[in-house]
């Protein structure tokens, strides 16, 4: 049976509306960053707009003294100067009176939009702080940045021209809608008939246009992202001569937004000259209506006679100023047309920035805090602000009493379950008694569970089922940022900032002196390497430290992790990256940094976790063995198999 050809055309991409709920955010924002400038600005723009559409009123008026004269065949110049001169040096003031109003507003404006700009990426990166690590693991980090570069610069165009120049262009309209509507409603309706073309143009064209901007924004994302992940896997590409097939994928992906911007631009750049044009075919109507209602003197209906009882007869003086204001109608229509997209597009850029800043934060009930303690030989505890190198938990009780527990590093798990995604269970009934000093290692196959375990024990994650408690106390009452403080942390992927060395390994403690990092990089065998660098513990790291090697970045992680002294330490693969002869310095200066403490250690080289107190064997998320060393060796278990490599074949 033949294939039958699908002859369905593709679905259109949906039409984008202007999401007001999100502009109006925007705008009370605005307000509520600058509650006095805005206001100010506000003021400015309306007073330029009215000061831009009264001169029609003075153009009338000089027409009308100079037709008045004319019709007397009597011109008294010195007369009609009288008059008309004061009309001129009011109109030459109005003019000047509204280039201050521009002035102050572009001065204003410039400082507001980059103010604004600022507090918004202050916002979202402050928000972003408080955000659990899941986000950041189900979030491409290309798609984050592009928060703080396109979607910023979308509003950066909102704030600084479309709000100001749509405000100013609607206020002109109106006013000069007014004006036109006193003088006269014959020649108002014949400029309204052309303005209704205008805006099913600016709506038909606009649409297209918008819907085509917005694609480009995520296909401009798209492009960074691409870009950004080859130039970080350089190495990998040169090494597996992937350079063309990486090419002719960016092809693909740089002529999408080359065919959107076209299609945006397209659409973008033909809706003005349309508009422009309907604009001068409408003032050479206006023309030829107008002198044809000179030659039948067609009698005038305004809105003056109406509401006033004001005399407007149709005259020379009464069409030459509609002219003008048919000018100034259409320009002024023109240029809202020409910023409907603008808004549209930083609705988007807008959307997604509040879907960052409205994003669920890291939850945290816990109320038991760290505090420095004094403890007396017969085991009192008392709180002190000043460092005693000794902690205590501080656990207020629902009577209003106190309690304090020292902390020792008594780490337990107890039936634990957990999931990443519902109904994919990663953890099963997993029980661990971790008592103070003692070294645990969690070892097994990739997936097993390993990471997670530790994860969960700095409380990145929330378990599903289960209790697990740190020196007695359940570890959903202790207040995360102390308990991660009482925890030192060495991961398998290290991160140096841009910084000196001395810097990065401060970071551990941000109070140590100059002293207590170099003796936590002696302790971590970093600071043999440290020394020979061109600057020594002041040399510069930037992009990760990328100047170093890779054994030498995570040296300096575990110098980090020294220079904090937790009575808790979590190694996850810390001497995955280290040579043999390395590793065996680096064990030695462990073993002293591990001395009195709890330590948990994942690794995959087994030779680092033969020492240990305990070793848990997981496998599909279960501990399915445990004990030491000699004890896994002789039950010839997985253990064993890990070990020896002696694994069976099925």
């Amino acid at each position: 049976m033949s294939k039958q050809k699908n002859t369905q055309k593709p679905p259109m991409p949906p039409k984008r509306k202007m999401n007001f709920k999100v502009l109006g955010r925007v705008i009370k924002l605005l307000f509520k960053s600058y509650p006095v400038l805005i206001p100010i600005v506000i003021v400015c723009i309306v007073a330029s707009a009215i000061v831009n559409a009264i001169p029609a009123i003075f153009t009338q008026k000089i027409m009308k003294v100079i037709t008045t004269y004319l019709d007397t065949n009597n011109m008294d110049w010195s007369a009609a100067k009288a008059e008309i001169i004061p009309l001129v040096l009011t109109l030459i003031g109005i003019y000047v009176l509204s280039l201050i109003f521009i002035a102050v507003q572009s001065q204003l404006m410039a400082y507001i939009t980059q103010g604004f700009l600022g507090k918004m990426r202050k916002k979202m990166f402050d928000g972003m702080q408080d955000l659990p690590i899941k986000y950041f693991d189900t979030h491409k980090h290309g798609d984050i940045m592009s928060y703080y570069t396109n979607d910023i610069d979308t509003l950066r165009q909102l704030v600084s021209q479309s709000l100001p120049s749509l405000l100013q262009a609607s206020i002109i309209v109106m006013t000069v809608l007014c004006i036109m509507l006193y003088y006269s409603l014959l020649m108002t309706s014949i400029i309204l008939l052309g303005v209704i073309l205008m805006i099913v143009v600016s709506k038909t064209f606009g649409g297209g246009s918008a819907k085509y901007f917005i694609r480009q924004q995520k296909s401009i994302g798209k492009t960074e992202g691409y870009v950004q992940e080859m130039m970080n896997g350089q190495k990998v590409i040169k090494v597996f001569c992937h350079e063309d097939s990486v090419v002719e994928e960016f092809e693909k992906i740089n002529d999408e937004l080359c065919d959107d911007s076209f299609r945006a631009h397209a659409y973008a750049n033909s809706l003005g000259p349309i508009i422009f044009n309907i604009g001068n075919i409408l003032y050479a109507v206006c023309i030829t209506m107008g002198g044809l209602f000179l030659v039948k003197n067609t009698a005038n209906l305004s809105m003056a006679s109406l509401l006033f009882g004001i005399s407007m007869p149709f005259g020379i003086d009464m069409v030459i100023p509609f002219l003008n204001m048919t000018k100034q109608f259409t320009g002024n229509v023109n240029q809202v047309s020409q910023q409907i997209n603008s808004i549209i597009m930083a609705m988007a850029g807008a959307q997604r920035i509040f879907g960052l800043i409205d994003e669920q934060k890291e939850t945290d009930e816990g109320y038991v805090t760290l505090v420095n303690a004094e403890i007396s030989e017969d085991g009192t505890i008392k709180e002190t602000k000043k460092r005693t190198g000794k902690w205590a938990w501080k656990h207020p009780h629902g009577d209003g009493t106190l309690t304090y527990t020292e902390l020792k590093g008594d780490v337990r798990l107890f039936g634990v379950d957990f999931e990443y995604e519902e109904n994919k269970p990663v953890l099963h009934d997993v029980t661990v008694y971790a008592e103070p000093g003692q070294k645990v290692a969690f070892v097994g196959a990739t997936g097993a569970g390993k990471t997670t375990i530790t994860n969960l024990i700095n409380r990145f994650y929330d378990i599903a089922d289960g209790k697990i408690r740190y020196d007695g106390i359940n570890i959903n009452k202790i207040k995360k940022s102390d308990l991660r403080r009482s925890l030192g942390i060495v991961l398998q992927e290290t991160n140096l900032f841009t910084g000196t060395v001395m810097e990065n390994i401060r970071y551990g403690k941000l109070d140590a002196t100059d002293d207590e990092c170099k003796q936590a990089a002696i302790l971590a065998g970093a600071d043999d390497f440290i020394t020979r660098l061109p600057d020594g513990y002041d040399t510069m790291l930037s992009n990760n430290g990328s100047n170093l090697s890779q054994g030498q970045r995570q040296l300096i992680a575990i110098a980090r992790a020294a220079v904090a002294d937790p009575p808790v330490m979590i190694l996850d693969e810390a001497t995955s990256s280290i040579d043999t002869r390395t590793e065996a310095i680096v064990q030695r200066g462990m073993d002293k940094l591990m001395e009195g403490r709890t330590v948990f250690v994942i690794a995959h080289r087994l030779s680092t976790v033969k020492n240990s107190d305990v070793i848990m064997v997981l496998e599909k998320g279960r501990i399915i063995e445990r004990g030491n060393h000699e004890k896994l060796i002789a039950e010839k278990g997985t253990y064993y198999q890990l070990y020896t490599g002696a694994f069976e074949l099925e």
